[in-house]
């Protein structure tokens, strides 16, 4: 593992519940080594979270060769160099979200570990939500028939603050604000449900002066399936903590759904005697990844995503099999990069993806 701050403690976690509430896991996990900056606050991390040493060097994880796996949960600046080397040492490889500080270093990430032929998934670990989840499958199924609009709105407010001085507020660390942070799962998730976005028209402000990251981002958006629809992102929504909102509009239905709000799945059905919404709370035996947990009623959690995001990983590990359409792969993260790039561009873009 590198880092120990947010997304290592959630990754962490995540590795000690697969050992026991996935019975039996494709592979169970032994938390070998852990990395970061600061050699005392790692090595804090390393004993609460159980790891066998801690380092104030990756390069350390990536020559033991105990290790199969490199989860990189590290600032964004430290995205492409661990991960590429952990790959081409043979390790399979977690890198969080945003893949890169940009399409290009995004890119980079992605054709240098494709080459290795190691397993990859970039940690947009929303697509693992439950509700999400049954989103997904019900589309497509075509229960929502031809999609005309999906829009989406990722809000936090605690960015309003010109005295906060993380690694996130700054250029060269971050590559950008809201857009990593936020847009990107925005993106992510428009894509894992409504498929390719093929033009982009859109912009970035930042509110704070002096500021060297943007601090809100929207773009209108068109999909390749033909729909529209909108993408909205910011961390000064006073009142929203942590609100990944969506809606998908078909000509048979529509699907909406609030991350404040994680179990249920807003549902509506043309043609019924109801015409609003219908809430479903996703906890029934036959929902995903119900199998890991509770009886119906018995909701998981923000943290449970991790679960089985992380499971995916390790079952595609052992078994051999394809990190998509279901897990985000680098492809996924370096597309998702291509499209916020063009919203920081502005205009009208048509988007380009590379191939390797």
């Amino acid at each position: 593992m590198l880092g120990y701050a947010f997304m290592g403690k959630a990754h962490s976690n995540a590795f000690h519940k697969i050992a026991y509430m996935t019975w039996p896991p494709p592979l169970e996990p032994k938390l070998v080594g852990i990395a970061g900056r600061n050699a005392e606050a790692v090595q804090e991390a390393a004993t609460r979270y159980g790891y066998e040493y801690a380092t104030d060097d990756w390069r350390n994880l990536v020559a033991d060769e105990r290790i199969g796996l490199f989860d990189n949960g590290g600032p964004n600046s430290l995205h492409a160099e661990p991960t590429i080397a952990a790959a081409n040492a043979g390790k399979h490889v977690v890198c969080e979200k945003p893949l890169g500080r940009g399409a290009d270093e995004s890119f980079e990430i992605w054709r240098q570990v494709a080459a290795t032929g190691v397993k990859h998934m970039c940690a947009f670990n929303y697509r693992f939500v439950p509700a999400v989840r049954l989103a997904r499958e019900l589309i497509e199924a075509g229960e929502l028939g031809e999609i005309r609009h999906f829009r989406v709105r990722y809000l936090q407010d605690w960015g309003d603050d010109p005295a906060l001085d993380t690694w996130r507020f700054h250029a060269d660390e971050a590559g950008s604000g809201a857009i990593g942070d936020l847009m990107t799962h925005a993106v992510d998730v428009a894509r894992f449900l409504n498929g390719e976005v093929a033009t982009v028209s859109g912009f970035a402000k930042t509110f704070i002066p002096g500021r060297e990251v943007d601090d809100a981002a929207e773009a209108a958006v068109e999909f390749e399936n033909g729909s529209v629809g909108t993408l909205e992102a910011t961390r000064f929504a006073h009142g929203r903590r942590n609100a990944l909102q969506w809606e998908i509009n078909g000509t048979k239905g529509a699907l909406a759904f609030d991350m404040e709000r994680f179990a249920d799945l807003q549902v509506f059905k043309q043609g019924g005697r109801v015409r609003g919404f219908t809430t479903v709370q996703v906890s029934e035996a036959d929902h995903p990844f119900a199998q890991h947990w509770w009886p119906p009623g018995h909701v998981v959690g923000w943290g449970d995503t991790f679960v089985h995001e992380l499971h995916h990983m390790l079952d595609a590990i052992a078994n051999d099999t394809d990190v998509a359409p279901y897990g985000a792969t680098f492809e996924d993260g370096y597309r998702c990069a291509e499209v916020c790039d063009a919203i920081v561009r502005g205009g009208r873009q048509e988007l380009r993806y590379r191939t390797v």
